[in-house]
């Protein structure tokens, strides 16, 4: 009897031994697990060391974990662990956070079942999906935030999750907590650094003398790059009209975007625009808000809109981004470093209007310094030529050399005309504040710059300013617009040249390409509105497609009708 008092003495020694040579094992382990997740930086990969260092410690064959959505009642991501990409392709989309996961998100403790299946809120699993017996849930906490939930299934052996796995997950579900933590605030770290490098690269480009159109891209690519976005818009507003023009057009369709007007009630660039605060969307492309417009947004998903405005309230224009869908939703420690971007991008616009007014007004002064140079010293001197011709037309005895003489009389009168015209033009539009004919096309020009990626050749002749009446200046100008518009978005052209000529008692406008040219099929809509405006006037539109290739229009009509 002394003897198997004793064995049995030993035994429950050697067990205890056992014992807390495992919880050494199991606490050694867990110290690895701690160590291994705070040394990453990266947030996505320390989310993959915790799954894996859980599964680990307390031996469950499937380990996954869901962080929960800025709506904190769904997931929106979901990390797995034991299972193979094949097996999560045939099960299909990840959780969204229902059944005994959303139990977790709803009530963040931690829950122990010896059957998950038995359990009122699961739902079961879907086909394909491998059999899971006992569970163990714990919540991720970060700075008292819930951030997501551990989920392990399947303890290796069939046994059931106990005690001492609850206690051990929890552990690491702090340790885990300050990992994300960190991981955040180097993430953010990283982002303002972005950030404030791109605003001095903008900087740079504005004292450089960037024009307005290349520092609008560098302020849509930089947005887009630092926010991971596949599609960046800078829209601005058309005053007087209640719409937006989409002005540069960066990813997806930039070709089919870019000059497009939308009104601001029923798309996002609008919505900012008109309440001048950032406005957001989880679906771009599916968002019955937003219908407005073509559908120019199939695929994308997370959005947000941000208004580029000025101290004193007024809105210069409203940044896009926008995600595919699927991807991650834009936070508001994404809007909130983006908000300043936005300020620095809204002083970007403010500096290149006002360096375009410089510029204006200093060609201004020249048109008005070349007016007084023309009248007081070409036309004096011309006038002189003719009185001179004139004098020496009296004594010329050849009747052939006399009617020469005089028909140059009569061009030097002509010449006078045209340039005291001239001047009148230039003086015209420096009191209509660059309103004139050519300034109204090369304004069009140069804002068709951005929309076709290169600037287009012009061309001007004849008394534009003066000989063509303010209606037929208006088509003009529209006939243009619409013209170069058509370019940027179908012809996929490399050169684009526009000739303007008022001679005679016409103006004709001509505007050719080396694009593509014009499919059968293609949508007439915006010829047939050129057509019309030409016949309303008195004219004729052609379209032709020259032998070298691309799309030549002409647009013809009386200066008087």
């Amino acid at each position: 009897m002394p003897q198997l008092r004793l064995d049995e003495l030993l035994e429950e020694l050697q067990a205890r031994i056992d014992a807390a040579r495992g919880t050494r094992d199991r606490v050694h382990s867990l110290l690895e697990a701690v160590l291994s997740v705070g040394r990453e930086l990266d947030l996505t990969q320390v989310l993959r060391r915790i799954v894996e260092a859980a599964a680990v410690l307390v031996d469950a064959r499937y380990a996954a974990l869901g962080v929960i959505g800025p709506d904190g009642e769904t997931l929106s991501q979901f990390l797995t662990v034991g299972l193979t990409e094949e097996e999560i392709a045939r099960i299909g989309p990840y959780p969204t956070g229902r059944g005994l996961l959303g139990q977790l998100i709803r009530h963040p403790e931690p829950l122990r079942l010896e059957d998950l299946s038995a359990h009122p809120s699961s739902f079961g699993c879907p086909a394909h999906h491998p059999v899971m017996r006992s569970f163990l849930g714990v919540p991720v906490r970060v700075r008292e935030e819930v951030f997501g939930n551990l989920y392990l299934t399947d303890k290796r052996g069939g046994e059931e999750f106990d005690a001492d796995d609850e206690s051990v997950i929890s552990t690491l579900a702090v340790a885990a907590g300050v990992a994300i933590d960190n991981a955040r605030l180097y993430e953010e770290a990283q982002r303002q650094q972005h950030w404030l490098s791109a605003s001095a690269e903008i900087t740079r480009a504005l004292l450089s003398g960037g024009s307005r159109s290349e520092v609008l891209e560098l302020i849509a690519q930089r947005a887009r790059e630092i926010t991971g976005a596949d599609l960046a818009d800078v829209s601005v507003p058309v005053p007087g009209t209640g719409t937006v023009r989409v002005e540069l057009a960066l990813g997806g369709d930039a070709v089919g975007r870019s000059g497009l007007v939308v009104p601001l009630e029923g798309s996002l660039s609008g919505a900012a625009c008109a309440s001048g605060v950032p406005v957001t969307t989880v679906d771009l492309a599916g968002d019955p808000r937003l219908s407005a417009g073509p559908s120019r947004f199939a695929g994308l998903g997370p959005a947000v809109a941000v208004p580029l405005g000025r101290a004193e309230g007024q809105i210069d224009g409203v940044l896009l981004l926008a995600r595919k869908a699927g991807r991650p939703e834009f936070t508001d420690r994404e809007i909130g470093p983006l908000l300043g971007f936005a300020d620095q991008a809204a002083l970007a616009l403010e500096l290149a209007e006002r360096r375009r007014d410089v510029e204006q007004l200093a060609m201004l002064e020249d048109r008005d310094r070349i007016a007084r140079d023309l009248h007081d010293l070409a036309i004096q001197r011309l006038f002189a030529t003719g009185m001179t011709l004139q004098s020496a037309a009296r004594v010329i005895d050849h009747p052939g050399a006399s009617d020469r003489v005089l028909r140059a009389v009569g061009d030097l009168d002509e010449t006078i005309k045209i340039i005291r015209s001239t001047i009148f033009g230039l003086r015209a539009r420096e009191e209509k504040g660059g309103q004139g004919l050519r300034s109204r096309v090369v304004r069009v020009a140069e804002e068709a710059q951005a929309a076709l990626g290169f600037p287009p050749r012009l061309s001007m002749e004849g008394l534009l300013d003066t000989d063509v009446p303010t209606e037929v200046a208006d088509h003009v100008v529209a006939v243009l617009g619409e013209a170069l518009s058509n370019a940027a978005r179908h012809a996929r052209a490399g050169r684009v040249e526009v000739v303007l000529q008022a001679t005679g008692s016409r103006v004709v406008l001509t505007v050719q390409d080396d694009g593509v040219g014009i499919p059968e099929q293609g949508r007439r809509s915006g010829l047939r509105n050129l057509a019309e405006r030409a016949e309303t006037l008195g004219g004729v539109f052609e379209l032709a497609s020259p032998e070298t290739g691309g799309t030549r229009l002409s647009w013809s009509v009386p200066l008087e009708h």
